[in-house]
């Protein structure tokens, strides 16, 4: 009896559910968050103001500078600095010019630089304007001065250079704020061409061809009209030049090179000046192209 008790007990016992995590604070705290989060998303998308993204470009622009008026200040200048006569006179006459081109300062520095005591005159020949660096409204000026110095009964010639700071105010009135300083030129360079060479794949019949068309051309080159030139060149590669005083006087072997079914011609001419008797030597550089003829086209 007492075993069929227990079986019956059994049979009729629950499973008991264990029950996680629901009830736990944890998991409350997280529903909580997850509403506030979803809740201030909602707010956000009603009250959000349109943002766009600006992209700022910077815009370099180049300043550029009519340098003319400064060229011809500086040579001004030059012409009357470089000139002098060992006379009270003309010594005056320069410090007063030579005023209305530099700054107070550069007065009282070149007060002495000329003197009734020194025994030279000189007259200036030439002013060249070698190069203007723009500093803002600043810009240095190099020029080379050729004058002629005399001395009692002698002459020289001679060639110097130098560079100077002109200012440029906003009235584009101009003064000199750095004194003639000594300087030096560009001289020749080494650098030497690279020699063009025909192009072997340009057989002698073809070169014959083209020599011949080029020497046609540049005889009737000098005289040759708007209308003839139209036979002989496209795409206004060359224009006629209208002058009867270059008589052609021959070609010198031309290079040839192939590029893209043209032929690049570099042509070295020989002309007669009739003014001058003497020999100009004229270097062009021509795309060919052969239809029913061969013509110029660049």
């Amino acid at each position: 009896m007492k075993l069929k008790k227990i079986k019956r007990e059994r049979k009729h016992k629950k499973i008991p559910v264990m029950k996680i995590g629901t009830h736990k604070k944890t998991v409350a705290i997280l529903w909580v968050m997850l509403l506030c989060s979803t809740g201030f998303g909602i707010y956000k998308n009603f009250t959000a103001i349109d943002t766009h993204t600006i992209h700022e470009k910077e815009i370099i622009e180049q300043r550029v500078v009519d340098t003319n008026s400064i060229e011809c200040f500086v040579k001004d200048f030059a012409k009357v600095y470089y000139t002098w006569n060992n006379t009270k006179e003309s010594i005056d006459t320069r410090t007063v010019f030579i005023s209305k081109y530099i700054s107070k300062e550069l007065q009282a520095l070149n007060t002495d630089t000329v003197r009734m005591d020194i025994p030279t005159c000189s007259a200036v020949n030439d002013v060249q304007i070698w190069s203007v660096k723009d500093n803002g409204n600043d810009f240095e000026v190099i020029y080379s001065v050729t004058q002629t110095i005399t001395e009692g009964e002698q002459s020289t010639v001679l060639t110097s250079s130098f560079n100077v700071t002109v200012h440029l105010d906003s009235y584009n009135n101009m003064v000199i704020t750095k004194n003639p300083t000594i300087c030096s030129l560009p001289e020749k360079s080494d650098f030497e061409p690279k020699i063009k060479e025909s192009d072997s794949t340009i057989d002698a019949e073809r070169t014959l061809e083209i020599t011949e068309f080029l020497e046609t051309f540049f005889k009737l080159y000098p005289t040759i009209t708007e209308t003839e030139i139209t036979y002989y060149v496209r795409n206004n590669a060359l224009y006629p030049i209208n002058n009867d005083s270059y008589v052609f006087a021959g070609l010198e072997k031309p290079v040839l090179q192939l590029t893209d079914e043209q032929i690049k011609a570099y042509v070295t001419v020989k002309y007669l000046d009739t003014r001058t008797k003497a020999t100009q030597i004229s270097q062009f550089s021509l795309t060919l192209e052969k239809g029913e003829n061969w013509v110029i086209v660049d």
